[in-house]
């Protein structure tokens, strides 16, 4: 027998998603985005020890700093709100990731996680003046530091990925290194550093099925019309 087994990972789920945007997230994907996104980690790594967090409730009960130190890793997922609108729900997520960094956890997000790391770090969110990605973003291209980056080992020079954004970021923190991009996105994944912490995001989402995508082109059908779907 192995006496000293190695102790299995734990990492917080931090959900982006108000209570009603969880609620609807069931009713298309059968699970929460946290519980999702947990399950999907756990598929990778069936050890894993997962906790979740709601940071967008209001009264929700946060880790603190010591709490934040105790995981190996946190995971941001997506959500429905923008960050430029400074409403409660937001606000607090900007904070938690603010400690996050302090607490020197490293931290993964995708799509609204790599725009709360980058506001959290001193950058800036907006509307995507090239539009709305949806479906798919494509042929997402590596920079030369994404090359050599761990976050994109085994990726291609150019791939596609599932996505869905209306907003993208528009300043990158000062500390940032860009690890890929494409035409819709100049940050489609990057490294930001902060306060001793450090954070690696991407804008797309790995973590989506197919079937999750082919749910969300419907529930966004009218937009997509009258936008004309102008992707490819």
């Amino acid at each position: 027998m192995n006496m000293f087994s190695r102790k299995p990972l734990r990492v917080l789920v931090v959900d982006g998603y108000k209570r009603e945007q969880r609620e609807e997230y069931i009713r298309d994907a059968g699970a929460t985005p946290s519980e999702a996104y947990a399950a999907e980690l756990r598929r990778i790594e069936p050890a894993l020890v997962t906790d979740i967090c709601l940071p967008a409730d209001e009264g929700a009960n946060l880790p603190d700093g010591s709490g934040l130190a105790s995981y190996d890793g946190i995971a941001l997922t997506g959500s429905s709100l923008h960050i430029h609108s400074p409403e409660p729900a937001v606000t607090r997520q900007i904070e938690l990731m603010r400690a996050i960094y302090k607490s020197g956890t490293p931290c993964f997000g995708s799509c609204w996680g790599i725009q709360i790391g980058a506001v959290a770090a001193g950058g800036a969110v907006a509307l995507n003046p090239n539009g709305l990605e949806i479906g798919f973003a494509r042929r997402i291209s590596l920079t030369e530091a994404g090359a050599q980056h761990p976050l994109l080992a085994g990726r291609p020079a150019a791939f596609d990925a599932p996505a869905i954004h209306f907003d993208s970021i528009v300043a990158p923190p000062t500390d940032a290194t860009i690890l890929a991009s494409n035409a819709m996105s100049p940050i489609q994944a990057a490294e930001f550093r902060q306060d001793g912490g450090s954070f690696w995001g991407v804008q797309y989402h790995p973590e989506f099925s197919l079937r999750l995508v082919a749910t969300i082109l419907r529930r966004h059908s009218r937009i997509l019309i009258e936008q004309g779907f102008p992707q490819g």
